[in-house]
């Protein structure tokens, strides 16, 4: 389903009984919702309504000229929201998802029933300009992602998952070969230049931050020092997953992911 807004569209999918309570998912760079595939049957079978929105520029959304902020996103999910005349909703966020997470905590707590942090960070990485530097310069000469989508899936997923789901895998590292080059470079443009860390002590939401222990950009210790920057933050890990342990061990993650929803009614 398309939002209709000024110059360009919002891309969505709600799945689940119209009476159960919305859990709102944001995907990571270079993904789209599709990635959340694993956990719509679950939350559907608990009668809750899945509610997939991809990021600008990716899947089914327009990608504006970029670059955009972590705010701006957030405010997409929010759009969105709005047009479902939703007014409270769970989040799960994984990557960029996870930072948009942070910014609905911090600026439309009232929206937002719970928030679950997957894989994510709190402010730009010290790295930034020269982690996506080349590789925005790759996709832009491409005009396409196609250039990074080995690397880029290489960070996600683990061999041993390739070899045991080929056929997902490949949809995923087609997806993100598909990502527009403007999206992303406008989203990895978000990712450079944001911090809350010295602001996450203000969030009132139960949170929830996750990951998988090989992931190569969110560790387990990095992981729960930001639990430890929310008043009451949780953690949970994933044992030998990289950067998509709803992908990589989707039923652990939705036992996790169902148990937190459960305890924050």
């Amino acid at each position: 389903m398309l939002l209709p807004l000024k110059g360009r569209n919002i891309c969505y999918d709600v799945i689940g009984p119209e009476s159960g309570r919305v859990v709102a998912f944001s995907h990571s760079l270079a993904a789209d919702l599709g990635m959340w595939t694993e956990q719509v049957p679950a939350l559907a079978n608990a009668g809750y309504r899945a509610l997939r929105i991809d990021l600008r520029g990716h899947g089914g959304s327009t990608a504006p000229p970029a670059p955009y902020t972590i705010d701006e996103l957030a405010d997409d999910v929010i759009l969105v929201l709005d047009a479902l005349k939703v007014d409270r909703a769970h989040f799960v966020g994984l990557s960029i998802g996870g930072m948009i997470g942070q910014s609905l905590g911090l600026r439309h707590a009232g929206r937002m029933q719970s928030l679950m942090l997957c894989d994510t960070q709190t402010q730009s990485p010290a790295d930034a300009a020269t982690r996506w530097g080349p590789r925005i310069e790759a996709a832009n000469k491409a005009g396409s992602l196609e250039p990074i989508a080995e690397e880029t899936i290489g960070r996600w997923l683990t061999p041993a998952y390739k070899q045991a789901h080929p056929g997902r895998w490949q949809q995923i590292r087609d997806t993100i070969g598909g990502c527009t080059a403007l999206g992303y470079e406008g989203c990895a443009r978000a990712i450079a230049n944001f911090n809350f860390t010295e602001k996450l002590g203000t969030v009132k939401t139960p949170t929830l931050v996750v990951c998988g222990t090989e992931d190569p950009s969110a560790s387990p210790e990095a992981s729960r020092k930001i639990a430890s920057l929310f008043p009451g933050g949780s953690y949970d890990e994933f044992k030998g997953a990289k950067h998509l342990p709803n992908v990589e061990q989707p039923e652990a993650f939705n036992r996790v992911l169902l148990a937190w929803l459960g305890k924050n009614k």
